[in-house]
């Protein structure tokens, strides 16, 4: 699919999405400047649908530096205990730092996400048999063991309800003033597009890289700050949003290869069509009412999860 396709796709289904909502709002209502209606237009459908651009396009980015990093396709925040180990960080903060800023909590959480993603790619680094199927299967357990351990300690404070409702990957209660965290991805994306090409020369492997010339400790430390700050903005603002940087990577690179600086680009459009689609999905089945995003993100993307691994079980065959 061509890149302004996805980005005129991306832009009628942003259009439809600014008019989707519990109240019903139209265009001519906006012409009225004091009514209500142009009100929540302003202080919620707009966050929502910049909320949604900045999710979509920082989750697909991270995915795709995690997969080119650890050379595995079914690599991703979600299978590599990112975000589990964000949780992870935010439960302790609210456990024992209770007098913390918002700020230093976020910051706690960034430190988690980090170390958490290291700690990944340090096991993947001792693990001789690096099956395109046992690699993520490795992340899942290692996520579920980071999981578990947040539920323990949540379940003996009592604070699992808390952590449930604020992880839960929803767009619902975004409004003005709670989503700005996002705009953190902004430059991380940046710094993703301006390094691409070092990425793609150390997913082929450190003596390769360097043999290049390349620094190789150095990228691989950059790629990890720059997935954990990505996804530890979003954590924090939505919550988990399972399988979008996981999938949306894998589609791009069958129709782009695996070339970094080209497929930035390709991975942020699709990411952010993709999140669109299953927000607006999970808005209008039971309208008024709404299916948090990451059930639909998680219905849809675990079908394509799926294909994906027979597709993978299948090439391993060969």
């Amino acid at each position: 699919m061509k890149l302004w396709m996805l980005i005129i796709l991306g832009v009628v289904l942003s259009f439809v999405s600014l008019f989707i909502g519990a109240i019903d709002i139209k265009v001519t209502d906006l012409l009225e400047l004091d009514s209500d209606k142009l009100e929540i237009f302003l202080v919620s459908r707009v966050p929502r649908l910049l909320a949604i651009i900045l999710a979509g396009a920082g989750m697909s980015i991270a995915g795709l530096i995690m997969q080119s990093l650890s050379r595995n396709k079914f690599v991703s925040p979600t299978t590599a205990g990112t975000l589990d180990a964000a949780k992870l960080g935010i439960m302790i903060s609210m456990l024992f730092l209770t007098n913390v800023t918002y700020t230093q909590q976020v910051i706690f959480s960034f430190a988690f996400a980090l170390a958490g993603t290291f700690i990944f790619m340090q096991i993947l680094e001792r693990i001789k048999f690096k099956d395109v199927i046992f690699v993520p299967l490795i992340g899942i357990m290692y996520g579920n063991i980071l999981s578990s351990i947040t539920t323990f300690f949540g379940y003996e404070a009592d604070l699992l309800q808390n952590i449930s409702s604020w992880l839960m990957g929803s767009f619902t209660l975004i409004i003005s003033g709670r989503y700005e965290l996002l705009y953190i991805s902004i430059p991380a994306i940046i710094l993703a597009y301006l390094f691409a090409n070092k990425f793609t020369v150390a997913g082929m492997g450190e003596d390769f890289a360097k043999n290049l010339g390349l620094s190789y400790k150095f990228v691989l430390n950059i790629g990890l700050v720059l997935v954990a700050i990505i996804s530890t903005s979003v954590v924090l603002t939505v919550g988990v949003i399972p399988f979008l940087g996981l999938i949306v990577p894998n589609i791009v690179s069958l129709y782009m290869g695996d070339n970094l600086r080209k497929t930035i680009p390709h991975t942020m459009a699709l990411g952010v069509v993709f999140l669109l689609i299953c927000d607006i999905i999970g808005r209008v089945i039971i309208h008024p009412y709404e299916i948090p995003v990451n059930v639909t993100v998680a219905v849809i993307g675990s079908a394509i999860f799926l294909i994906m691994l027979f597709r993978g079980r299948a090439y391993a065959k060969k």
